[in-house]
């Protein structure tokens, strides 16, 4: 049994490692909630074993699956592709798995943080959440981790680091008080920082406009690697978008990391904007206690929302007008890694996108810096 452990990561001297830095595998979990995706959920099945055949070139993916789905998901499933049960609300994996950490001889373990479907009675996209919250403990009984529960709700897509000591966070989110609400920015900063390893927090204001999450920062802005990262950006002045982004620049141009240095700020520029149509919108069965979909509705497009895998980042292709652009910047970012776009808006559709349904798992036994 994977034990649990009353310390925190930092106090073990354990901290959370940047995307980039290499992984032992990718986690995901199988979408399958009819209320949320259309057409009994089977487009967006057939988008998310697009995302795991392509990050499964570069490294090992695991799929997580509800027993009624089984036999489906492994059809549809790269045979590269583990495919194991697990019981599941929706398939944030992001959200829902753990985080993991890792030390200066290569051990890994991981944080479970509590959910609350973003922002449980409050605002929160279903109920009940009871199975996702149970992702996490899961996960690390069969990674066979040692397991941190941390006292707050908190998702990971949440949170970037750049695995020497900074974090990129969002007020809207982490301060938002249907997460945490008796908790204030001082004593969330504490626990960030007790759990996640890290010593310098950059607080930047709003997520991408309309974005469900409640402003999560993966969506909005991330390190490509210590010291740089990338914004979501738009230059059309009338747009919702600007007025955050711009903010966003103007508070990343002002700060400093961890380790002293002035950030390198790259604009990635977003798509659409894109809306949902009616008939996207029909193909979802509405349901009680599940946010209800429309067509017009404007998605919360970004392609900041990409994952980077061993040698490789795994982009969401959203807008034949701007995917091509898109992908020619992430290579001027990532010159090292082969840049592969995956069609994402069966995804999109479902409220996020390719880094909000995949979860890495460091690769153990690497000799690691101390993170600060």
């Amino acid at each position: 049994m994977t034990q649990t452990l009353t310390t925190t990561p930092a106090a073990d001297g354990f901290w959370m490692p940047g995307e980039f830095e290499p992984h032992a595998g990718c986690w995901m979990l199988w979408p399958e909630r009819p209320d949320n995706w259309r057409e009994a959920a089977r487009p967006a099945q057939l988008a998310f074993a697009g995302v795991a055949a392509a990050i499964a070139t570069f490294e090992p993916v695991t799929v997580g699956v509800t027993a009624a789905d089984f036999q489906v998901a492994r059809a549809l499933l790269d045979p590269r592709i583990r495919v194991v049960e697990i019981s599941h609300d929706d398939c944030w994996m992001r959200d829902v798995g753990p985080t993991f950490v890792v030390d200066r001889r290569g051990a890994v373990r991981g944080v479970d943080w509590q959910f609350n479907a973003w922002g449980g009675l409050q605002g929160g996209l279903y109920f009940p959440w009871d199975q996702d919250d149970l992702v996490a403990r899961k996960v690390l009984e069969i990674e066979n981790r040692e397991r941190y529960r941390a006292p707050i709700i908190n998702e990971g897509g949440a949170i970037h680091v750049d695995g020497e000591g900074t974090a990129l966070v969002t007020e809207e989110c982490l301060l938002n008080i249907n997460r945490n609400p008796l908790l204030n920015r001082e004593r969330l900063e504490a626990i960030l920082r007790d759990y996640l390893g890290v010593t310098r927090i950059i607080w930047l204001g709003k997520g991408v406009c309309n974005d469900e999450t409640g402003g999560h920062i993966d969506n909005l802005a991330c390190f490509v690697r210590p010291g740089a990262v990338c914004l979501t950006w738009t230059d059309n002045k009338r747009d919702p978008q600007y007025p955050i982004s711009l903010d966003a620049w103007e508070r990343l141009n002002d700060e400093q990391d961890a380790r002293g240095r002035r950030l390198q700020v790259t604009k990635l520029m977003m798509p659409g904007p894109l809306t949902m149509n009616a008939k996207e919108a029909s193909g979802i069965v509405a349901r009680e206690g599940t946010k209800p979909r429309a067509g017009g509705e404007r998605l919360a497009a970004s392609y900041v929302n990409f994952y980077i895998a061993n040698g490789g980042v795994v982009m969401p292709l959203l807008d034949p007008r701007t995917d091509r652009a898109a992908a020619a910047r992430l290579k001027r970012l990532f010159p090292e890694r082969r840049i592969v776009g995956v069609p994402a808006r069966e995804v999109l559709l479902g409220g996020g996108n390719i880094h909000c349904i995949t979860q890495q798992v460091p690769a153990a036994g690497v000799k690691r810096r101390a993170s600060q």
